[in-house]
């Protein structure tokens, strides 16, 4: 932050006081930018990295840390997204990737670790009784829409063709409704229902019952701003669906590493189906769809009228090397306890923080993800997480930047096992100089 923030002054002057603050610190980052400009869009393939003025261009990774190319070092509480739970290069999985690089990849056939990793997701979540592999928690969510959909065909339903999501919702990049939805969606007729209301997802529910094949859920809003579903909003859903005869679908991509056997165990709402993804693969790229046996099994090539699921690198052979390794030694159900436990904690004492000051700032979650909201009201719908000042929001961002605290722009959090006390000391203490130094900009 800076040595001598300008605690008086308006919120406007404040920003450009730290955006230009960022771009005299990152003179290489820059460059690093106006290169890509030449050959990708923006300079651009992952829109949520991108951020005004740049983006800082990160050039190694260890531990819980990261370096840019400027030279500056952070801890990284944003661990990639959720995918990042494993920190930076961890030995066991390093171990593993070597292995299976010593032995050769891009078999174009079975490897000896997808059948270990399946069995390991099998024996924790509760509602799959099979699973099957994708290259994306965005690609498990089509596909389990896809399967939905012909279940609900093959069981007489055929005038069943929309999918109920939220507002809010976030379900990859052709599944997004958390601005209105997006015109680069899966062309599925959608019916967006309000978020944690109890009685008006229940009634609208009700009133398309027979229109809909499946019903999209995260128990935990992700990209929205950590915004946990209510339980009784999630029992709702899994008593109207199952009277209906609709397919619940629980996007877990995010919040399957909340518990050893995800949200839905925490919870005690288990859905037809769950869709996984980011940290499960060990730090590749992974996603992953399953369920109830009876819906599985219309993608059993064994068996007659099988519905085609076809993918290079479902079993790609480091993915599921490196995904074996992370899930079945490193995130085991005791780590999963210990991190949640540890960003549970966390987050009281960023709440504690922020009550003391007497400031419109807060934290919402469960677990190890949670959410910076620049505003006072309870964080239980959408319209307070509206609420939030974006300006804020931002200030901190380039505050946590300038603190060397790695962050999505958005206020995002999600800790690695790598993090121990002296970071999550490190983490609040920057917290709390970010709430003391501009006090006056939070009221």
């Amino acid at each position: 932050m800076p040595d001598q923030p300008l605690v008086n002054s308006d919120l406007q002057s404040a920003l450009t006081e730290v955006r230009q603050a960022y771009i005299d610190r990152n003179p290489k980052s820059f460059a690093r930018q106006q290169e890509a400009l030449q050959a990708m869009p923006g300079g651009n393939t992952r829109t949520t990295l991108h951020n005004s003025p740049f983006p800082l261009t990160v050039v190694k990774g260890e531990g819980c840390r990261l370096w840019d190319v400027d030279g500056h070092e952070y801890i990284d509480v944003l661990g990639e997204y959720t995918a990042g739970i494993y920190g930076h290069s961890h030995p066991v999985i390093r171990k593993a990737i070597d292995k299976a690089l010593d032995h050769g990849w891009n078999f174009a056939g079975r490897n000896e670790n997808e059948g270990k990793l399946a069995r390991m997701i099998v024996d924790r979540m509760p509602s799959i009784d099979l699973v099957r592999f994708t290259n994306s928690g965005t690609e498990g969510n089509v596909m389990a829409l896809a399967g939905a959909k012909v279940f609900a065909q093959r069981r007489g339903r055929k005038h069943a063709k929309k999918v109920m999501v939220f507002h809010g919702g976030y379900h990859g990049g052709v599944l997004y409704f958390v601005s209105g939805g997006s015109p680069v969606n899966m062309p599925y007729e959608y019916i967006v229902g309000p978020y944690n209301d109890v009685d008006g997802a229940r009634e609208l529910l009700r009133q398309h019952a027979q229109e809909i094949f499946a019903v999209l859920v995260e128990p935990m809003q992700g990209s929205h701003g950590c915004l946990p579903g209510d339980p009784e909003f999630l029992h709702m859903l899994r008593k109207e669906t199952w009277s209906h005869d609709i397919t619940l679908i629980f996007d877990e991509v995010m919040t399957s590493r909340l518990s050893a056997g995800g949200l839905q165990a925490k919870l005690g709402v288990i859905p037809d189906m769950t869709t996984l993804g980011k940290y499960i693969g060990g730090g590749m790229s992974f996603g992953a769809f399953g369920g109830k046996r009876e819906i599985m099994e219309l993608f059993d090539p064994t068996k007659p009228d099988s519905l085609p699921h076809a993918g290079t690198f479902n079993n790609n052979v480091l993915t599921m090397a490196a995904g074996a390794a992370g899930y079945g030694e490193v995130y085991t159900p005791a780590a999963a306890d210990e991190l949640n436990a540890r960003g549970d904690k966390i987050r009281e004492r960023l709440n504690a923080i922020c009550r003391k000051a007497d400031v419109a700032f807060q934290f919402s979650g469960i677990g190890s993800m949670m959410t910076a909201h620049a505003t006072r009201r309870p964080i239980k719908t959408a319209a307070d997480i509206a609420s939030s000042n974006q300006d804020v929001k931002e200030l901190f961002y380039f505050d946590m930047a300038a603190a060397g605290i790695w962050i999505a722009r958005r206020g995002f959090v999600a800790l690695n096992i790598m993090i121990g006390d002296a970071e999550a000391d490190r983490f609040v203490g920057a917290v709390e100089e970010f709430v003391s130094a501009r006090k006056a900009l939070l009221k």
